[in-house]
């Protein structure tokens, strides 16, 4: 067992609280991280204040960890002490059922171990729950470390081990490229993300926001074209123009009104999770042969492709770096949409 600092709340109206906790003993095919940064994810928010139930305390969150090796077990092979790495949402999985072969572990048959909140496996340590990303260190099995490449900083790498992956993998997934019209649904944490990906992957980008307000950055960060989903015309202006439309948002959202924007094929990807279930009639997706669908992270493979994408293409997130003393400060602003776009925790100040 080693021992590291971390921030914990422990009921789900606590405030984060500096505490000490035990990150189990370096197994063979064990990697040991200091962490360096920690991106704050809104899932983040929704585990520590118990909004999906079934949150365990003391919690410590994070799952967008970009770090440096420290110690790697006898039989590592992927990894060595220095190596720039990242952890994402899982830490391992079965490895053995039909998704894992694929590597989409994200859709493991057996059950995920997700880097916080989820039950440590038997083989790694019995008991507890899994420690996130909100500390100085982490042990991870080595399949489940990524390389994080030169030319992303390791603070703005952070929130791709999340943000980036959850777009990057259904715009890969639905062929974004040369020739398709893209349209992301929101720009905030997730959205700015997508934009940034779909641009350099040659898609012609619409942003579809509340408001005009992000206009400027979304231009920024390679959109073509940007609308008001507040102005009525802007539907009626946009029926049958995209092939491709991310929803980024977790709004109660009138989903009828955006499947109508598909063309002939066209497919609308949900990544948010309302609070209600959606109702649709079957003739919007009868319709010009219309789709709707969901997607959720990436697996392991696809996690690093996405990495050394945005290495190529210089793309990072927009971050706000902040002490660990601002944690709770950060999860309101997040709730309040203040900030662009993305808070990323630094752990020497812990």
């Amino acid at each position: 067992m080693s021992t590291a600092a971390a921030y914990a709340v422990s009921a789900p109206d606590g405030p984060f609280e500096k505490v000490a906790i035990e990150r189990r003993e370096l197994g063979p095919h064990d990697v040991l991280i200091d962490v360096k940064y920690a991106g704050i994810c809104h899932s983040d928010i929704h585990t520590a204040r118990n909004e999906w139930r079934g949150t365990a305390y003391p919690c410590v969150p994070g799952h967008e960890i970009a770090g440096l090796v420290a110690a790697v077990g006898s039989e590592v092979t992927r990894h060595q002490v220095g190596d720039r790495v990242g952890v994402g949402c899982m830490v391992d999985s079965c490895g053995h059922c039909e998704p894992c072969l694929a590597g989409e572990q994200q859709y493991c048959l057996n059950g995920i171990v997700w880097t916080y909140n989820s039950a440590v496996p038997e083989t790694q340590q019995a008991g507890g729950n899994t420690l996130g990303g909100y500390s100085t260190q982490v042990v991870v099995t080595e399949g489940f470390v990524l390389a994080i490449p030169e030319g992303i900083g390791l603070d703005a790498a952070a929130p791709l081990l999340c943000a980036g992956i959850t777009l990057f993998s259904p715009l890969r997934h639905w062929n974004a490229g040369p020739g398709k019209k893209v349209a992301i649904i929101g720009m905030g944490g997730l959205g700015h993300v997508g934009v940034k990906i779909a641009a350099a992957m040659g898609a012609e980008v619409t942003v579809l926001s509340h408001s005009l307000s992000k206009q400027e950055d979304g231009a920024r960060f390679g959109a073509a074209h940007y609308y008001a989903t507040g102005d009525r015309d802007t539907f009626k202006k946009l029926r049958g123009s995209f092939d491709l439309i991310i929803n980024t948002v977790s709004a109660d959202l009138p989903i009828e009104n955006y499947l109508r924007l598909l063309r002939l094929d066209g497919t609308l990807v949900l990544l948010g999770l309302p609070e209600n279930p959606y109702s649709i009639r079957a003739s919007s997706l009868a319709g010009f042969r219309r789709s709707l669908s969901g997607s959720m992270i990436g697996g392991i493979p696809q996690t690093q492709e996405m990495l050394d994408f945005c290495a190529v293409h210089g793309i990072g997130a927009e971050i706000e770096v902040i002490s660990a003393d601002r944690i709770g400060e950060a999860y309101d602003r997040v709730i309040a949409s203040d900030v662009r776009y993305r808070f990323v925790i630094d752990t020497a100040t812990m």
